[in-house]
Parts: C-alpha cells; sequence; structure tokens
C-alpha cells in the first residue's frame, strides 16, 4: 500500500471551487487509474489536503505523470493555489 498526498495552498474564497475539481475527477480517478484504491478531501484551516491510496508506490508515481493528473488535475486547480503543491509518496510497511 502506499499513498500519495498532495497539500495545497489555497484561499478559503477559492476552497469550494477546488472541491468542485476534487469531486468531478474523484469517480475518475478510482475508476480510471491503475492502482488506485482511495481519494481523500482532507481541509484544514491552514490548507487543504487530497490524500490518494493506491496499491504500490509505482502506482503513485505513475499517476503524477499521468494525464489525468497533469492536464486534468492541474490544469483546473493552477489558478486556485496561493503556492506551488507539496507532493508527497509514502510507502507502508
Amino acid at each position: 500500500m502506499a499513498y500519495l498526498e498532495i497539500t495545497l495552498s489555497v484561499d478559503p474564497a477559492n476552497r469550494p471551487a477546488a472541491a468542485a475539481v476534487y469531486e468531478k475527477y474523484k469517480q475518475r480517478f478510482l475508476d480510471g487509474v491503475s492502482g488506485a484504491t482511495s481519494k481523500e478531501l482532507l481541509i484544514r484551516d491552514e490548507d487543504v489536503q487530497v490524500l490518494h491510496g493506491f496499491r504500490s508506490v509505482a502506482d503513485a508515481r505513475a499517476y503524477l505523470d499521468s494525464e489525468l493528473f497533469t492536464r486534468d488535475v492541474v490544469g483546473e486547480l493552477a489558478p486556485l493555489l496561493s503556492t506551488d503543491p507539496d507532493v508527497r509518496v509514502y510507502d507502508t510497511v
């Protein structure tokens, strides 16, 4: 099992739009991305995190290179971000 954690700096006024991007692509991610097992939106006062579950680190890294992520998700989220996202991949033991 592996996790991809993406932390996003999104101004409170832009959070509904960012949540809409999450909802728009969640099912497509779960149904079409190799190794995808889960996707959760976590909201804190200081940021928003998207936690993706995968069967392996290789699956998580492949998603980061996919058109779904690079073109669709990043393309729609980029105008809503205050800073570059913090992207981390974790392996479980």
